[in-house]
């Protein structure tokens, strides 16, 4: 197996006849999934998600793949191939097409629509080409052919993508449900079809690959619905994705069952459940679903609330509602129901949320206690069975931790594949498929990119060490008035504390010290500003370190009148 190395240098023009795949994020993490094919010097983008950030990225609502390596030829792309609707996958689209908007869209019937509502808030209007399963499209030089797949969403679809130097595969995320909601499966006589021509290169879904057996059916949750709605005595409150129609169909056939009315809460929530229900993704009994402004008017027993936040995010409705910060309270009796699974890195602040609601006196139906939730991804059983039958000849696991990359490896290499043809890579790897094999050829540019209320980019990774710093260690402020002439001080140092533990009055005993150290300073004829503050820092950080262990961001300012 083949795998990424830390001196690995950008990447040699791609040779004549070769097809070059540069993953620019969804390895190595869960999320920010984009994969960029080359050929003949166009380039053909597959999925453009984002990446939602973890604790210690404070202030940040998104990360997005970095466009770098891309960014001087946008004239070159042919068109974005979006594989489902969920955000990690379509999250990012609005921020590229900001830069080229008429760059086409290419995907199914509903993954269209919602980045197309998306993209109404951006106030962009795409060109779209939409596809179906079956179908085949001359794409510039790609010539794509588009594979129905279960997922967790609806219309998910996996892409064939031939060029004169092969056939690449690309999954998108899948699993194998053979009892699915909406009767659409995996289709696996297309695969098999395609094997018959021959894979030359697979990229698949890595997420599960460290899950035994098989994922059990979605429509298992149906009953352990059924159990939850006829104990609930109050309110019914469940969080999911916005974009997980199957889990919301659920929910309302459940809610019809038992004679309670839905309302949808949270922007995302009710717009995406009226573009699947237009189109008819959804089946909504009449009088079922009702504006939440109207359950005033209901009792509790007869109302049921679907609402975002089944990952912890802190501006999500079920967070708010879990810190008393949202219209609607939680009371004693209150069921919620956490229809989703645990994003790793999220499992704290998901706990919060449960802390918090069980506060308040809800019962609390999440996946540790109740089967309210089956994944959307292969696991390792239906690996090893989908790779006996596209029996790949080169294999690139994606969308995946490293831990899950590496294990989908493994599931490949026992079906058969030879292992110096498995290119276990990550972000910014670069793999060329030449000859008909598969090889690490360079690296590009892949880091996170943050969005930050307006700013995109703006923030780096400095700036969050610096949030972290405050967070975690405050701030000490000390102002200084110097002669410009003499470097005599005049006035101050003035030292304020705040986030610290240390209170201002403790500063009475280190004032004395860094004056004299100022004076030593201007004795020796160093007077300039910038100078003078560096000693301010360091003779201040050794004292707090020395009497309270801490780190606290030192901010000195130095006045010269």
């Amino acid at each position: 197996m083949s795998h990424p190395h830390p001196e690995l240098g950008p990447p040699p023009k791609l040779p004549q006849g070769g097809l070059r795949v540069t993953p620019l994020g969804g390895l190595g993490e869960i999320g920010r999934n984009m994969t960029v094919f080359e050929y003949g010097g166009r380039l053909l983008i597959v999925d453009c998600g984002v990446l939602f950030p973890e604790e210690e990225q404070p202030g940040i609502d998104l990360i997005l793949p970095d466009f770098t390596s891309i960014r001087d030829r946008l004239d070159d792309i042919e068109g974005i191939v979006l594989t489902h609707g969920h955000e990690d996958h379509i999250g990012g689209v609005p921020f590229l097409l900001r830069e080229k908007p008429d760059i086409p869209l290419i995907g199914s019937k509903l993954t269209l629509a919602l980045i197309e509502a998306k993209l109404q808030e951006h106030r962009i209007r795409p060109y779209t080409l939409e596809v179906a399963e079956g179908h085949r499209e001359r794409i510039g030089p790609f010539d794509c052919e588009f594979v129905a797949v279960n997922h967790s969403i609806p219309d998910a679809l996996a892409v064939a993508i031939r060029t004169p130097a092969g056939m690449a595969v690309h999954t998108g995320d899948f699993k194998m449900d053979q009892l699915p909601l909406d009767g659409r499966l995996t289709d696996l006589h297309a695969f098999a079809r395609l094997s018959e021509e021959g894979i030359d290169l697979l990229l698949s879904d890595s997420t599960n690959a460290e899950v035994p057996g098989f994922v059990p059916p979605e429509r298992d949750i149906s009953n352990v619905l059924r159990q939850v709605f006829a104990g609930a005595s109050k309110r019914i409150i469940v969080a999911s994705f916005a974009s997980h129609v199957h889990r919301i169909q659920q929910i309302l056939d459940a809610a019809h069952e038992y004679g309670r009315r839905v309302a949808f809460v949270g922007r995302s929530m009710v717009r995406n459940m009226g573009i699947a229900r237009d189109l008819g993704y959804l089946k909504v009994p009449p009088g079922l679903v009702v504006d939440v402004k109207t359950l005033d008017d209901l009792p509790d027993h007869e109302i049921v609330l679907v609402c975002t936040g089944s990952q912890g995010e802190p501006m999500a409705a079920l967070s708010r509602m879990a810190n008393r910060d949202h219209q609607i309270r939680i009371v004693q009796g209150d069921t919620v129901i956490l229809a989703s699974s645990l994003i790793p890195g999220n499992e704290n602040a998901v706990y919060r949320v449960i802390n918090g609601l069980t506060r308040w006196g809800a019962n609390v139906v999440h996946k540790g206690n109740a089967k309210v939730h089956v994944s959307g991804h292969a696991s390792a059983g239906e690996l090893l069975y989908f790779y006996n039958i596209c029996k790949p000849r080169n294999l690139m696991p994606v969308h995946g931790e490293w831990r899950h990359l590496r294990a989908n490896a493994e599931l490949g290499a026992l079906t058969g594949v030879p292992h110096d043809r498995i290119v276990i890579a990550e972000d910014g790897v670069v793999v060329d498929l030449i000859g008909g094999k598969a090889k690490i050829a360079g690296k590009v540019q892949a880091g996170y990119v943050y969005v930050d209320g307006l700013s995109v980019g703006g923030v780096g990774e400095p700036a969050l060490k610096d949030r972290k710093i405050l967070g975690d260690e405050g701030i000490i402020s000390v102002f200084v008035v110097m002669d410009s002439s003499t470097g005599k001080i005049t006035g101050g140092p003035h030292v304020h504390a705040r986030g610290s533990g240390i209170e201002d009055s403790a500063f009475t005993d280190v004032v004395p010290r860094v004056t004299e150290v100022l004076e030593r300073s201007a004795q020796d004829g160093v007077v300039e500003p910038h100078q003078m503050q560096q000693l301010i820092r360091r003779t201040l950080g050794k004292w707090v370190s020395d009497n309270y262990r801490r780190r606290p961001m030192i901010l000195p300012v130095v006045v010269e009148v």
